[in-house]
């Protein structure tokens, strides 16, 4: 559905995306994250026909963007960090007026009021939206996106500046457009995309650093496993063992509820399956685990550990 390949933009001397391939399935919801910098901007602002590139090819629905612009735009709904809307309007002059842009030529009525179905705002389209919630103007933003039926949605930080309820919201949303349309979102809120998203595109310094199924990805791009361990012993036995223990590293005190006992996180060497060596320790020790479990790394500790090897790379 979306195609990018070998995409680079230069401006000036600074080289903002540097040779960026990937693909994005049909009805797949990709994350794509970088910092700050990183030429995520970029790379939307040309995925979305705003932006030449210096070189690279894009495709919407086996269309090319550069070659064919108005014919790749109509198959994309963008909504910005900040949704393009006129607030003295009503909701529903404001989306006859992008039906009007974006040249619909169905039935607008049933079109206007699927899409405020669909996206929650039946009961508001004759309100002005100066006077909606934020999360209401948001999710106006997205119905305009979804003004004539385009196949991509690409959504560019759509939570900012919302509460939790709406966040909540606005999540499922995306979620639900999901099953109909391919998404890109685009967010500084890592726990979002590892609530909404299929796939985890990262990129930092223009590059991509990271394309992993949002399940694998802290597998494949940590480098370490970590585990919470209860050992039936004192805190000091019970570190001192652990730290002795082939492929155990970064061994931290964590608080234990069970009496007598002490409990630790610690990481395992990739390469190393440490929960057998630690049974042995332990076994040979005499001491009794009262618990052994898989602790998930965060998309935050990844994300930085994958800067921070790029940064160091460069």
């Amino acid at each position: 559905m979306i195609v990018l390949n070998s995409l680079t933009k230069v401006f000036g001397d600074k080289v903002a995306v540097d040779n960026v391939s990937f693909t994005v399935a049909d009805g797949e919801i990709m994350g794509f994250l970088g910092p700050n910098g990183a030429g995520k901007s970029t790379t939307m602002n040309i995925l979305t026909g705003y932006l030449s590139a210096t070189s690279g090819e894009v495709k919407i629905n086996d269309i090319d963007i550069f070659e064919e612009p108005s014919r790749a735009k109509k198959n994309i709904g963008f909504l910005p960090e900040q949704p393009p809307l006129y607030v003295d309007m009503t909701v529903t002059e404001y989306l006859k007026f992008v039906c009007d842009l974006k040249e619909y030529k169905g039935n607008r009525k049933k079109h206007i009021d699927e899409v405020c179905e669909k996206t929650g705002i039946s009961h508001v389209k004759g309100r002005i939206i100066r006077n909606l919630s934020k999360g209401y103007r948001q999710r106006v933003g997205i119905a305009q996106a979804l003004i004539g039926d385009p196949k991509v949605l690409i959504f560019d930080e759509p939570t900012v500046g919302l509460d939790p309820v709406q966040i909540i919201e606005i999540r499922d949303l995306i979620r639900a457009l999901g099953k109909q349309h391919t998404v890109i979102l685009s967010t500084h809120i890592l726990s979002e995309v590892q609530a909404v998203c299929d796939r985890i595109v990262i990129i930092n310094k223009g590059k991509i650093v990271a394309d992993e199924k949002t399940a694998e990805l802290a597998e494949k791009t940590a480098g370490s496993k970590k585990y919470k361990v209860t050992l039936l012993c004192d805190a000091s036995t019970g570190k001192n063992l652990l730290e002795q223990t082939e492929g155990v590293k970064a061994v931290r005190s964590v608080p234990c509820e069970e009496s007598n006992a002490c409990s630790f996180e610690f990481e395992s060497e990739f390469e190393i399956d440490a929960r057998r060596t630690l049974f042995n320790t332990l076994s040979s020790s005499g001491i009794c685990p009262l618990e052994l479990t898989s602790v998930s790394l965060s998309l935050e500790d990844i994300f930085i550990n994958l800067a921070g090897k790029e940064s160091g790379a460069k």
